[in-house]
């Protein structure tokens, strides 16, 4: 129960998602394909949530507009408004009313509307719900009960990650792993401090370089490290393209700042492996935005996703390791009795997949108002 709802049914096409969610929430629900099965109904619910997969739309991802899981956004308005529910609402990524791909969002509240629903077009964050991540997503809410009611949510605090994560240990699923001394991972990880993250092509503070470690990555020259610093910024700032966020740089705009040190310069940090050719041009290796990223105690952390428990991406903010099933499971706002019988991965990839319970409280009580006589 939730808000005083009684869950009627579930379903889900994932059998881990369906044995967690009978295990911990209801028992009534079943492994279903809905693109294949539609489920049948004996009266009106007073409410149906649907959340359709979003990999086709998230920034994270490859964003394709053809991907075929993306009408599945629109499909999940008609396998609702088909049970006649007083209230429907369908969550997915704030991207998916972005672009071209807006066009399967406008699909599905244009349905919605043509079926005798009201609508509005909901835009929530994590944080707005007082969790220490910044997750945003959007909410259609579909209604025909003929009530009209204020979306805003009281202005909350967000909490950081030291009141969150406190008094985890003894909990079910958390099982620190330290990265093994001398390892990879330990000696990278030992080099990033609170709030920062390796990256290559962002300079200040936050972002600390690989050849600032060189144990890891090899030794460079003061000149080689002054000519890696410039093309990092460089690239950035003369730009070539329209899209994407960089574009590499060519040995004569190097020469112009090295005169003749840049080719031999070059040729030492390609051997090295800090730079790559790109055809006619010079780029960065490693010239991902950031990864090792160590979180601060007192701040929040970014979007709780399915890799969260890979130290390659994601740090605990003053431990040598990744975090734990039960830490993600507390920045998504799980209750702790809550619990997951299944392995590492699998856990992280449904905390990850999960909509935080605290934003479905706030949905609750947008319906129970929208169901009021």
């Amino acid at each position: 129960m939730n808000r005083g709802f009684v869950p009627l049914q579930a379903y889900d096409s994932c059998p881990d998602a369906i044995s967690h969610y009978r295990r911990n929430v209801c028992p009534r629900a079943e492994v279903a394909d809905l693109t294949k099965t539609v489920p049948e109904f004996a009266g009106i619910p007073d409410l149906v949530v649907g959340g359709p997969p979003c990999q086709g739309f998230s920034t994270a991802g490859k964003r394709e507009v053809s991907d075929e899981r993306n009408h599945l956004l629109p499909l999940a308005g008609r396998l609702a408004a088909a049970t006649k529910s007083k209230v429907i609402v369908i969550e997915n990524v704030a991207a998916a009313a972005s672009g071209t791909h807006r066009k399967y969002w406008d699909e599905l509240e244009g349905f919605l509307r043509a079926s005798d629903y009201r609508t509005h077009t909901f835009r929530a964050n994590a944080l707005d719900v007082g969790l220490p991540q910044t997750r945003r997503r959007l909410l259609l809410f579909a209604w025909r009960t003929r009530r009209e009611i204020n979306f805003t949510l009281p202005p909350t605090p967000h909490s950081r990650l030291d009141e969150v994560l406190s008094g985890v240990e003894n909990l079910p699923n958390h099982e620190p792993q330290p990265l093994s001394p001398g390892s990879r991972d330990h000696l990278i990880a030992r080099r990033i401090g609170p709030g920062q993250k390796l990256s290559n092509v962002r300079g200040g503070v936050r972002s600390i370089h690989t050849w600032n470690i060189p144990e890891v990555f090899g030794e460079t020259t003061a000149e080689e490290c002054a000519m890696l610093e410039f093309l990092m910024r460089v690239r950035r700032q003369e730009r070539r393209r329209k899209n994407g966020d960089a574009d590499p740089v060519s040995l004569a705009r190097l020469e112009q700042e090295f005169d003749s040190r840049a080719e031999p310069l070059v040729k030492t940090l390609l051997k090295k492996e800090y730079l790559r050719e790109v055809g006619d041009y010079i780029d960065l290796c490693h010239s991902f935005n950031g990864k090792y990223r160590r979180f601060q105690w007192a701040d929040k952390a970014c979007t709780v996703d399915t890799r969260f428990g890979e130290a390659q991406l994601f740090l605990h903010p003053n431990e040598h390791r990744p975090f734990t099933v039960r830490e993600a499971a507390r920045i998504q706002g799980f209750p702790d009795d809550y619990t997951f019988d299944c392995p590492k991965r699998t856990a992280f990839r449904l905390i990850g997949n999960a909509v935080p319970p605290p934003m479905g409280r706030m949905v609750a009580t947008f319906t129970r108002e929208l169901l009021e006589k």
